[in-house]
């Protein structure tokens, strides 16, 4: 009896463990065929923008010879209920200025009320204490303007440190 108590208890676990796939895993990806923009409305019609953002993969901690590393989340949210944002860039900068990496090699929409993220691991630590994004994009003249936003988190033992920038229209 014990056993097929325990053959039960064992299947039940490991069928509860299975992965399930959710609709949001079925958005295309940043750099996916799926994602490019092919069709831009005419230029009279879009209006075009330049945002920064600071992000932060780390932080000082104690005195400025100790640094905590962080993930970041940048988050890329198209406000508008009925206007397609277009991405035409999304440049990694380290606090020294210097390009880290281009997220995009050509032009992506971001669908009405969709949002893209770009994650950057605890480990990369090159954008350093004063990273930062340029996003340049276009958007219908008439719809709200595309929120850029950053989520840096990381969690040692029971100590945990999280905070929030915004993005800043700079053109």
């Amino acid at each position: 009896m014990k056993f097929i108590f325990s053959l039960i208890l064992l299947s039940t676990f490991l069928f509860s463990c299975t992965e399930k796939v959710s609709t949001r895993d079925k958005i295309p990806a940043l750099h996916s065929k799926e994602r490019l923009a092919n069709k831009i409305e005419e230029d009279s019609l879009l209006t075009e923008g330049k945002t920064y953002l600071s992000i932060y993969s780390q932080v000082y901690s104690l005195t400025e010879h100790r640094k905590h590393n962080l993930t970041v989340t940048v988050s890329m949210r198209n406000t508008s209920l009925n206007d397609t944002l277009y991405l035409e860039k999304a440049d990694h900068y380290s606090t020294e200025g210097k390009l880290i990496k281009p997220y995009l090699e050509k032009t992506i929409f971001i669908a009405p009320m969709e949002t893209l993220e770009i994650v950057i691991n605890e480990e990369e630590i090159a954008g350093g204490t004063g990273g930062n994004f340029i996003f340049d994009w276009m958007i219908n003249k008439k719809a709200p303007e595309p929120l850029f936003e950053s989520i840096m988190i990381s969690t040692t033992s029971q100590q945990g440190l999280s905070f929030t920038t915004q993005g800043k229209r700079i053109q």
